[in-house]
């Protein structure tokens, strides 16, 4: 077994709304059976559809999630906790002072804050979805075992 590889990882962000669940639905749809994958935020807003779009372009559908917070969480024992936002990496650190856990901070732009027109948006919110699917396959990626010798 890979090393690499958790048994269980938590994304997290400020709101659940956008990074998180991208996150989420990208390491689900790599090891769907081989890593329990959840998410949440410091507060809690309904996923965005420009995210629920971009997330459909590459397959991956989110349009059930539902957002939560860190007080939602019925088991907070996770192996990986990343937080994409410097709030979320407050509170996981805050939440794991007492906790076997690893915390890591990928710090992820926030595409919410992008005006201009409804293409320039999608094209932050791809460039969030690219950097996330980017950041996990080399987070986890499957390595060949050695042979010995």
């Amino acid at each position: 077994m890979d090393e690499r590889l958790p048994g269980s990882v938590l994304f997290c962000c400020t709101m659940n709304s956008v990074r998180s669940p991208m996150a989420e639905g990208i390491l689900k749809a790599l090891y769907p059976k081989q890593v329990f994958v959840d998410s949440v935020g410091v507060r809690q807003e309904a996923v965005d559809p420009l995210a629920v779009e971009v997330m459909d372009e590459i397959g991956i559908d989110i349009s059930k999630h539902r957002s939560k917070t860190f007080d939602d969480l019925e088991d907070s024992s996770f192996d990986l906790i990343v937080s994409l936002s410097p709030e979320a990496q407050h509170t996981a650190v805050d939440m794991t002072r007492t906790m076997a856990c690893d915390v890591e901070f990928w710090n992820t732009f926030d595409p919410t804050i992008i005006e201009g027109s409804r293409e320039q948006r999608l094209a932050a919110y791809r460039e969030v979805r690219d950097f996330l699917s980017r950041r996990i396959r080399d987070r986890f990626a499957r390595r060949p075992a050695i042979a010995p010798g």
